[in-house]
C-alpha cells in the first residue's frame, strides 16, 4: 500500500510539472475597430436639453424644405438653432417695368360706345394756299378766284389762255390755272366781315356768296354754318360769314 501511494503521488507530481511547461497556441492580434463618427456628438450636463435642441433643429429643417423659407443651422455649441437670413430682407421682389414706373392702363370706349373717349365728328377745315388749278363752280368767275387766292387776275387769265371779255361768260367746270407768284392789285375784300348774309335768291350757293365778299373761302362759310358745301340754300336764310 505504501508503494502504491508513493507511485500515485509521483504520477500526480509529474502531471503538475508537465502542465506548468505546456505551451498554448499563439493568439491573433486584435484588430481595433474604427469609430464611424469622426466627431463625437456634443453633450451637455442636461441630456433632456440635448434632446429638445435636436428636435427643434429637425423641425426647422422640415419647415424650410416644405415652405422654401429660411433654413436653420446649429450654433457653435450645437444647442441653439440660428436661422439664416433670407436674401432681399425676406421680401419677394415684384416685377417692375423698365424705368421703375408702373404702367397705368387706359380704357377707351369701343366702337358705337358713348363717353368722353368717343371721337367727335368734325368738319374738315378749308384748304389754304394756292392750288395749281381750280375748277369754277356755280356763281364763280376768274376775278372772284383771283381775290380769293390773292393773285393777279390778268396773269390768271393769261396763264389759262383767256381774255377779259371771257371772264364773266365762263361756264361751270372751266379749269383755271392759278399763278404761284404775284398778288392781287388792290383790296381783296368787297364787303366787311365777319357778318351775317341773308340769302336773296334760290340759285345762290356758298361759292357765289364767297365771291360777293371777295376774300372769303366758301368752305369757311359752310363750316361756320355747320353745313356742307353742296347744301341747298333757301331765300331768307341767314348765313354767317367768318
Amino acid at each position: 500500500m505504501p508503494y502504491i501511494k508513493y507511485a500515485l503521488v509521483i504520477a500526480i507530481a509529474s502531471l503538475l510539472i508537465s502542465s506548468c511547461t505546456m505551451t498554448y497556441p499563439g493568439s491573433s492580434a486584435a484588430t481595433p475597430t474604427t469609430n464611424p463618427f469622426t466627431n463625437p456628438l456634443p453633450t451637455s450636463s442636461d441630456p433632456m436639453k440635448d434632446v429638445e435642441n435636436f428636435a427643434t433643429a429637425t423641425a426647422l429643417a422640415k419647415t424650410a424644405i416644405a415652405g422654401g423659407g429660411p433654413t436653420a443651422t446649429l450654433g457653435a455649441d450645437g444647442a441653439t438653432p440660428v436661422p439664416t437670413d433670407t436674401p432681399f430682407g425676406g421680401s419677394i421682389p415684384t416685377n417692375t417695368p423698365l424705368g421703375g414706373v408702373g404702367i397705368i392702363p387706359s380704357s377707351t370706349p369701343g366702337i358705337g360706345g358713348s363717353g368722353e373717349g368717343d371721337t367727335p365728328t368734325s368738319t374738315l377745315a378749308p384748304v389754304t394756299g394756292r392750288p395749281l388749278t381750280y375748277t369754277l363752280q356755280s356763281g364763280e368767275h376768274p376775278y372772284c378766284i383771283a381775290r380769293r387766292f390773292n393773285v393777279d387776275p390778268d396773269e390768271l387769265l393769261a396763264l389759262s389762255g383767256l381774255t377779259r371779255s371771257q371772264a364773266y361768260s365762263l361756264v361751270t367746270g372751266t379749269v383755271l390755272k392759278i399763278p404761284q407768284t404775284g398778288s392781287f392789285p388792290g383790296p381783296r375784300a368787297l364787303r366787311s366781315h365777319p357778318a351775317t348774309y341773308t340769302v336773296a335768291s334760290s340759285d345762290e350757293t356758298f361759292y357765289s356768296i364767297a365771291c360777293l365778299f371777295g376774300d372769303v373761302d366758301p368752305a369757311s362759310i359752310a363750316q361756320a354754318n355747320g353745313l356742307s358745301l353742296g347744301s341747298l340754300l333757301t331765300i331768307g336764310q341767314a348765313i354767317k360769314i367768318p
